[in-house]
């Protein structure tokens, strides 16, 4: 249970991203690079003050994960350009799909057991998500398509690596301090055209602080607890738990393709993640 409600928590932190990015992007609030750039800058400083606060004594900067950083800057910044011409749900649609297949890859190449009945859970889930997002697949923009598979293939390959973390606070800390370059340069490279408003910094560092920050640090906790495949289907959880938070703080309507999909993607991950328990020997 205690691994079910941690996990709850994250699912709950990866949906309030996408909020947090939509309000900020959709309503001119904030450019996609500067939102980038604070998200990463803010969740540095939020891990470095709570790394330095457990180990004032101790704390040295650890040799850079290249493999992890480069993975983590491709989901932020392309996360944060693909939404300018993306719909919100072709967009959750994509990403996601795109971490399960990545992941299920990982899964297969770290030779897990991915039975049957996870297949089944992770189909079911996918066909509910697909179900609810359908409609707003229409006149799909190529390259903000190709920036969203670019966006999951990172945020898979850095959920991977996350299953080998020795620390997860600190590994998450470092994997963000030294992302804070790359996306800076990239920030350069790829300038916004729209002011900066102070909602617009308050929205990214939010989200870069509390959502990603804390948020990936408790995912790196508990996904070498999880198995690859478990831990691939539960994501797509996210978007249907981000829709929900749009009906509860956008006032958004619920329909009855909400609940159905709903139904369809909790079925699939418990179908996914249900293990049934030994025997007891006689």
């Amino acid at each position: 249970m205690r691994l079910f409600f941690l996990t709850s928590i994250v699912m709950v932190a990866f949906a309030a991203n996408s909020v947090l990015n939509r309000l900020a992007l959709a309503d001119g609030e904030i450019g996609p690079s500067a939102f980038a750039s604070v998200r990463v800058i803010s969740g540095a400083v939020m891990l470095l003050a709570l790394i330095l606060f457990k180990d004032q004594k101790k704390f040295t900067f650890s040799k850079p994960n290249i493999t992890a950083v480069l993975a983590l800057c491709a989901y932020i910044i392309g996360f944060s350009q693909a939404y300018i011409s993306l719909d919100a749900g072709f967009g959750a649609l994509l990403l996601f799909g795109v971490v399960q297949i990545t992941m299920f890859i990982g899964a297969i190449l770290q030779r897990e057991n991915v039975t049957l009945q996870k297949w089944i859970g992770a189909a079911l889930a996918f066909s509910g998500l697909a179900y609810l997002l359908s409609p707003s697949s229409a006149g799909i923009d190529p390259l903000g398509a190709g920036l969203m598979t670019i966006a999951a293939i990172g945020w898979g390959i850095y959920s991977l690596i996350g299953r080998g973390a020795a620390n997860p606070l600190k590994d998450t800390g470092m994997n963000f301090v030294y992302a804070v370059p790359i996306v800076a340069v990239a920030m350069l490279l790829f300038p916004d055209e729209n002011q900066i408003t102070t909602i617009g910094i308050a929205l990214a560092i939010v989200s870069g602080a509390v959502t990603s920050g804390l948020g990936y640090a408790l995912w790196y906790s508990i996904i070498p607890k999880l198995q690859t495949s478990t831990a691939a289907v539960a994501q797509l959880t996210v978007p249907i738990i981000a829709t929900a938070g749009g009906i509860v703080f956008l006032a958004e309507t619920i329909d009855l393709r909400f609940v159905i999909a709903a139904f369809m993607v909790l079925s699939g991950v418990a179908i996914s993640a249900y293990q049934r328990k030994p025997k007891p020997r006689q």
